[in-house]
């Protein structure tokens, strides 16, 4: 049986100990020998004494059953024992818990033990009421209790949207384990009798306490403050939950406190009917979807399509002889719903007054910001939106040098004034990390020695990382604002839309530092530490400034835009995206500007299936993103310790760690590793609070280099070719497996299992290989994992589209425009002219972008210099696909005569 500490999280510990529980029970009815016997009943004991911690904390099966089985057990009713545990462990790998009642004596005349949730049809699955579970916190007696279930349970009616079971615990500390533990719960009701310690001793039970804030935050809590307090503390664990307060003190006392999630207070009063509504209601705020409801509507309806699109309710398909299979294929519903009509219950999106919204303004209350639109065509268009609608001609923008392509895209279109930051490299793996917040303090502080912080517009960067580097948002925006107090931030989330749904993760998310920000500035408290620090850093000289974390103005702005690829890690169709705001001077300064630029990149005619699409996926993370992002999180867990466990995979396969991705200089709570093999897990909590940089464990980033294979031919040939296995990010040596909260145990299991077979095969082949071959792929893992070429950083802009040698901005725009006069640009072979250039001294000006592909961002952009470092970096490249590079003429560059009339361009230009 595993251990505690072989898990990296109660869920996933309860369903394995419900498993093994079923397997013993089983045994033990079968089993004739005494000391055969007297071990299994030891493993069952064991068993039963880890399930006594998590289950309080679940309302199905339910402490009452739960102790009834631990009787059958003592009194050696094994038969009914295995029966019972058979059903439980049953109901709740299919669900079946959710749908009904689960008898679990072996005389009930309940025949639906094959009612399996995985056999019912799509159709029976929407149509069964949707299950959660109310937690009731009260200390109250076994009597007590009975009664406060049964008068809940009294209140459900038929007519009822949703089905519901309550659980009761009995203080605050249990509660917070509860919504820690249980994904069912969707609303809390706190009683007035509720104490404030668990009775639960148990390590791993303070790990989820401290998640929400730690116990030690209680000692000073008076009883009468329990049931405020908790309501604030549930909602900095699960903000999307719902809380209903019952009180006995007065209007005047309650009104003070902060009551984080609490949607209702009820004084001195036990209406258990207008309770079961307002639960009711709480949930059906969540679930309901204005868009893709009005589209299901909408596709009810008969109509005569007299508009365009022939498609629209299926007409050009049905009618067809030669494309039925199209049809077919799809079904009816997704052709009915299509039209470019905005009216007869719809929307349009670029002028939303109806569904469309409405369901943005859910969105925006699930993701934490102050104002959310969709987009259909992905977060490179959000990324240009954004860019356009903030920055202007000569602004300075500070940009993460290894971003996505669309934000240099978006610096071209907008004209913006750019200087590149360059993130720590990882050279031995051929990746880069993120930009130190060192790095971005230095280009701020000389861009206000030059006179010039008052044109610096935007800092942009990747948050987090394609390999799962995680910046301290709340530190970055932080100290910049101290710096330049009207700093806008742009945060690229398109691969980190899911962690708003998780206490770890939400902490590092854009909209959450901003509110948390927000907040802090109004506070008296911070108005003294920044009063204090202005006092201790008065004359400091640069060098102190980047060593002292610094505190901004209370009247610093808030300025914070999150951009998210909703289809890349939660459920959406493709190019289903997001833009998040939460800026302080939106309503007077940007608004206009922001419906100009969406206007300018967003298309008349979107597509409505992904919007609908983006309305659900906004509702099930409402609803089940804490479920779905924890088990996201196990599966990426199980894999590291699988593969960190495995003798033979060890052999030639290496999960990256926190140590390998992150410097120690960055690392500041010391953690190098999530798992390791001789201590279990470590509390990631840690880490995440304190850390410059946090990895993310969803990503799996796995060192090939071992088997002789570099990325690009393990992902293609390997697992994509011979296993199915799809992947899209590679590096020279290494391979990223992303889970997402579609990700499941099994596919966990069948890629262990295609590695274990890929390591046994090369075994077998080096057992026969002769001295030659062994020696041929000792060679070749040597040149993937060693004679690797550094990762050259951005070298400059030429001091032909720069205004200011004395700060590095550059002004991106005019260079690419320049470079569409095809007698301003040459070709330039790496190998032959390039070099020569290069080693003669002379300057070489890219005119385009050079995107290789891994990396995936630009090594070159139009008006960069051409440095030795990258010619040396490009040679060694062995990827199939560079965007911007003909191999058959070579490096497209700016020909000396085009710089010179450029540059004297500019200086008559600024003469002027």
């Amino acid at each position: 049986m595993h251990s505690v500490s072989d898990y990296y999280s109660a869920i996933q510990l309860r369903a394995d100990r419900w498993s093994a529980l079923r397997d013993v029970t089983s045994a033990l009815t079968e089993e004739s020998s005494e000391k055969r016997l007297s071990t299994l009943q030891k493993k069952a004991d064991d068993l039963f004494q880890s399930l006594a911690l998590i289950e309080p904390y679940w309302a199905f099966p339910g402490m009452a059953a739960f102790e009834h089985m631990r009787r059958q057990f003592a009194h050696g009713n094994f038969e009914d024992l295995a029966f019972s545990v058979g059903r439980v462990t049953r109901a709740l790998s299919t669900g079946a818990y959710r749908r009904r009642n689960i008898p679990l004596e072996r005389d009930s005349l309940d025949n639906e033990e094959h009612d399996d949730e995985a056999q019912l049809s799509p159709e029976a699955r929407a149509l069964s009421k949707p299950y959660f579970e109310v937690l009731i916190v009260d200390n109250v007696g076994e009597d007590q209790e009975r009664w406060l279930r049964s008068n809940m349970a009294r209140m459900r009616r038929p007519e009822d949207q949703f089905a519901y079971q309550a659980l009761v615990v009995p203080s605050l500390e249990d509660a917070l384990i509860a919504v820690l533990f249980n994904y069912n719960i969707q609303a809390i009701v706190v009683r007035p009798g509720l104490t404030l310690r668990s009775k639960m001793e148990q390590p791993i039970l303070h790990k989820y306490l401290d998640r929400a804030g730690g116990s030690e935050q209680f000692e000073e809590m008076q009883p009468e403050d329990y049931g405020p307090e908790l309501c604030r503390l549930i909602a900095r664990a699960r903000p999307e939950l719902d809380a209903y307060l019952i009180t006995e003190r007065s209007v005047e006392d309650i009104a003070g406190h902060d009551l984080g999630i609490c949607r209702r207070v009820f004084y001195n009063q036990e209406d258990f009917l207008e309770l079961h509504l307002n639960i009711l209601r709480g949930v059906q705020s969540r679930f309901k979807t204005p868009f893709f409801t009005a589209l299901v509507e909408y596709s009810k309806q008969p109509t005569g399509v007299f508009h365009a699109m022939p498609i629209s309710r299926g007409k050009s398909i049905s009618r067809s002889h030669w494309i039925q299979d199209m049809g077919a294929f799809y079904g009816p519903n997704i052709f009915l719903a299509e039209t470019s009509a905005t009216s007869g219950g719809l929307d349009s999106l670029l002028e939303p007054h109806g569904p469309i919204k409405r369901a943005q303004e859910l969105a925006s209350r699930a993701f934490g910001s102050k104002q959310t639109f969709f987009a259909t065509n992905g977060t490179s268009t959000c990324n240009k939106i954004v860019v356009q609608a903030l920055v202007s001609p000569g602004d300075i923008v500070l940009v993460d040098r290894d971003c996505h392509k669309s934000h240099h895209y978006g610096m071209v279109l907008a004209g913006a004034q750019v200087v590149y930051l360059d993130s720590y490299p990882l050279n031995e793996y051929s990746m880069y990390g993120a930009v130190p917040l060192r790095e971005i303090k230095q280009q701020l502080l000389k861009l206000k020695a030059a006179g010039k912080l008052d044109r610096v517009r935007m800092l942009l960067l990747t948050n987090c990382t394609f390999d799962g580097v995680v910046y301290n948002v709340e530190r970055v925006m932080e100290e910049c604002l101290a710096i330049k107090p009207d700093l806008i931030f742009l945060w690229d989330e398109a691969w980190f839309a899911f962690a708003r749904f998780n206490p770890t993760y939400r902490q590092r998310t854009a909209m959450h530092a901003a509110a948390e920000l927000r907040g802090r500035f109004k506070t008296d408290k911070h108005l003294a530490a920044y009063e204090k620090q202005q006092a201790e850093l008065a004359d400091a000289d640069d060098e102190t400034l980047l060593n002292t974390r610094l505190i901004p103005p209370p009247d610093a702005r808030v300025r914070a835009y999150a951009t998210q690829s909703t289809h890349k890690t939660l459920t959406s169709l493709r190019q289903g995206s997001m833009i998040h705001v939460n800026d302080q001077d939106f309503k007077g300064e940007v608004e206009q500007s922001f419906h100009e630029a969406y206007m300018t990149h967003t298309s008349t005619s979107p597509n409505y299936q992904i919007i609908a699409s983006l309305d659900v996926g906004r509702r099930q993370v409402e609803l089940e993103g804490f479920e779905f992002v924890q088990r996201q999180v196990e599966a990426a867990m199980s894999m590291r310790r699988s593969i960190a466990t495995h003798p033979l995979l060890k052999k030639y396969f290496r999960v990256l760690t926190a140590g390998d991705m992150i410097p120690e200089g960055h690392r500041e709570s010391g953690v190098t590793s999530y798992f390791d093999a001789e201590q279990g897990w470590t509390d990631m909590w840690d880490c995440w609070q304190q850390d410059e940089f946090a990895l993310d464990p969803t990503r799996v980033t796995l060192a090939v280099g071992g088997t002789g294979w570099d990325g690009d031919t393990f992902k293609t040939e390997i697992l994509m070719d011979r296993y199915g296995i799809q992947i899209n990010k590679t590096s020279r040596n290494t391979v990223l497996f992303m889970t997402n909260i579609g990700t499941t145990r099994s596919s966990v299991a069948y890629l262990i299992e295609v590695l274990v077979e890929i390591a046994k095969g090369l075994d077998d082949l080096l057992d026969d290989a002769s001295r030659m071959e062994r020696l041929g792929f000792d060679r070749r893992v040597k040149n993937l994992m060693e004679d690797l070429p550094p990762l050259p950083d951005f070298s400059r802009f030429h001091d032909a589209f720069r205004t200011d040698q004395g700060t590095s901005e550059g002004d991106i725009r005019s260079a690419f425009f320049l470079s569409y006069e095809g007698d301003n640009c040459d070709y330039m072979e790496l190998d032959g002219s390039l070099k020569q250039a290069l080693d003669s001294g002379q300057e070489v000006v890219s005119a385009g972008f050079i995107i290789p592909y891994p990396p995936g961002f630009p090594i070159l952009v139009p008006g960069q210099v051409v440095s030795s470092e990258i010619l040396a970096f490009m040679r060694a490249l062995d990827v199939n696909e560079i965007h911007g590079y003909r191999a058959d003429l070579g490096l497209r560059v700016f020909t000396p005569e085009a710089l010179a009339k450029h540059a004297e361009s500019n200086l008559i230009t600024a003469a002027k």
